[in-house]
Order: C-alpha cells, then sequence, then structure tokens
C-alpha cells in the first residue's frame, strides 16, 4: 500500500494566508489546477483549509463579496490531518469517515502537502470499498 509520502513526492501545496481574499484563492485553484487551498497564520501555521465546496457554500450561497471576504472567515478551521508515514487506507478512511475530500500532510508542524479523493488510484478505492462493506455486513 503507498504511503502519502509517495503521493505528495514532488508537489508544492498551495498556500495563502488567512488574510488572503476568496477571489485571490480561486484564482489560484484555477491557475493551479488545485482543488484546495491551505491556509496558513501570521506565524506560518495550518489554520485551516479553504476549498471549492467552501466557496460555492460559504460565499456564493450566502452572498458574500467574494474580492473582500478573507479566507480567515469561510474557511475550515482545524482541518484533520495526517502525516506522511500514514497509507492511502488511512486517508480514505478519515475521508470517508470525515464527510471530506482533502486531507492537509503535516510533520512536527510543518505542512507537507495535501491529498484529495482524486490523488489515488482504483485500487486503493477498491480495498476501501471492501472495508466498508465488512463493516455494514458486521453491523
Amino acid at each position: 500500500m503507498r504511503k502519502l509520502s509517495d503521493v505528495i513526492l514532488d508537489q508544492k501545496p498551495l498556500i495563502l494566508s488567512e488574510t488572503a481574499s476568496v477571489q485571490e484563492a480561486c484564482r489560484a485553484m484555477r491557475e493551479h489546477e488545485a482543488g484546495s487551498v491551505l491556509v496558513v497564520d501570521a506565524a506560518g501555521r495550518l489554520a485551516g483549509i479553504f476549498t471549492g465546496r467552501d466557496a460555492v457554500c460559504r460565499v456564493v450561497a450566502e452572498g458574500r463579496p467574494p474580492a473582500t471576504t478573507g479566507l480567515g472567515q469561510v474557511m475550515t478551521r482545524n482541518p484533520l490531518t495526517l502525516e506522511p508515514h500514514k497509507t492511502a487506507i488511512d486517508a480514505l478512511r478519515l475521508m470517508w469517515d470525515g464527510g471530506f475530500r482533502h486531507v492537509p500532510l503535516v510533520r512536527n508542524g510543518r505542512i507537507l502537502g495535501v491529498v484529495s479523493r482524486g490523488d489515488f488510484k482504483g485500487v486503493e478505492h477498491d480495498r476501501h470499498e471492501g472495508e466498508r462493506d465488512l463493516w455494514e455486513h458486521m453491523r
């Protein structure tokens, strides 16, 4: 089973400050073909994550102006994270259980990358689905 460190091997995660605007974040996500932005506080520590889902549900649907709304106002605060030695299955389990599609990878407070459901191969999804089916039958 692949380690998450293999998935993010050459990744440069998209990172912006809490004060960056939603518009800046959305433009950066488009330019980098990314589904999320890792949001850092003034000290450079992970403070949250902002995704396309956040843009729709917390900005557009609420009528907030993207040019003047800061990421700190609409991000998901204190997201669950994993360390890079964990496996793809660990990430898929966490995403399934939490109902989200992106997980930041952090080690000793340092941001290393982010994985999303789309980063994993069919065999990894198949194994996770098999686990879920087994748990359902055990209930």
